[in-house]
């Protein structure tokens, strides 16, 4: 089978770009990589990226510049070249699992598709990740080629794709573990978990009940930790006893009574303990505050 070849501009380039690169790594193990401007080279190219004017994923046309762009999604947020590239391979690279490609569409490829479209509606402030894909660029200052600084930011990318899908799949994953868990407590207060899980987004899905998670920590302690009163939010629901803030070793020991306990953070959102019993000991104290 011969090489494919695929082409993208060449010059400054961008994270959608760079991403969609990244992600054809993962499908074709080989291939030869095109930066350029030049329609005839273009037109002879197998796939062809954010340049030519074409959206066609039939032919391996996936351009978004042309007259009219290339479609939007539900929520409004045009696609770029990257999102193009996900409607065709994003479901093979998350091995055929609708719900990651999904997740990994909603926080990763249409935060790019809204930048490089500049749709920054809803987009947060501050060093975006397509910034970060900029800054591989080389400055006015430095003789570097463009090239070789697109092949750093393309390998860069491809770890961070990488880790976008592991964390999607574990997420999605961690559902069910987690409802069992709010399904199997005791006390709808407090939500045992026999290990670390990623528990936020469920429990205040299935919960409006749950006060505290309890949980062992990779370091083997146990851990107690408030479920905040909104997802990404500072405040808690129901935070830890104010007399435990910042404590830890023997004044917390004498604080909570419990010979094993270790620390409680300052913010008061989060406790430790070598043992489980201590750690359920700890929330039906702060229950009781």
């Amino acid at each position: 089978m011969n090489e494919i070849t695929i082409a993208t501009h060449n010059g400054n380039f961008h994270a959608d770009d760079v991403f969609s690169i990244a992600a054809l790594k993962s499908i074709y193990p080989s291939f030869k990589l095109i930066r350029t401007r030049d329609l005839e080279l273009i037109n002879k190219a197998d796939i062809v990226i954010d340049v030519g004017g074409e959206h066609n994923p039939d032919t391996g046309r996936f351009d978004h510049h042309q007259r009219g762009g290339a479609g939007e999604r539900e929520n409004g947020i045009p696609y770029s070249s990257f999102g193009l590239i996900w409607q065709k391979y994003g479901l093979t690279l998350c091995n055929g699992d609708q719900d990651v490609a999904n997740s990994v569409d909603s926080s990763l490829v249409s935060t790019i598709d809204a930048i490089d479209c500049g749709h920054v509606e809803g987009v947060s402030k501050g060093v975006s990740l397509s910034q970060t894909i900029s800054m591989f660029n080389p400055t006015w200052q430095e003789e570097s080629d463009f090239d070789s600084c697109f092949n750093e930011a393309v390998e860069f990318a491809s770890r961070i794709l990488t880790r976008f899908i592991a964390a999607a799949s574990g997420g999605i994953n961690a559902k069910a573990i987690v409802a069992q868990a709010v399904k199997n407590a005791e006390d709808p207060r407090v939500i045992v978990l026999e290990k670390y899980t990623p528990w936020k987004k469920t429990v205040h899905a299935l919960s409006d009940d749950a006060l505290y998670m309890v949980y062992p920590s990779h370091s083997g302690q146990w851990i107690i930790q408030t479920v905040p009163a909104e997802l990404g939010s500072f405040e808690d629901r129901k935070p830890l006893p104010k007399a435990w803030a910042g404590l830890s070793d023997k004044e917390f020991q004498d604080a909570t009574g419990l010979d094993d306990a270790m620390f409680c953070h300052n913010g008061l959102f989060i406790a430790g303990a070598k043992s489980f019993s201590s750690a359920m000991k700890m929330a039906a104290i702060a229950l009781a505050e």
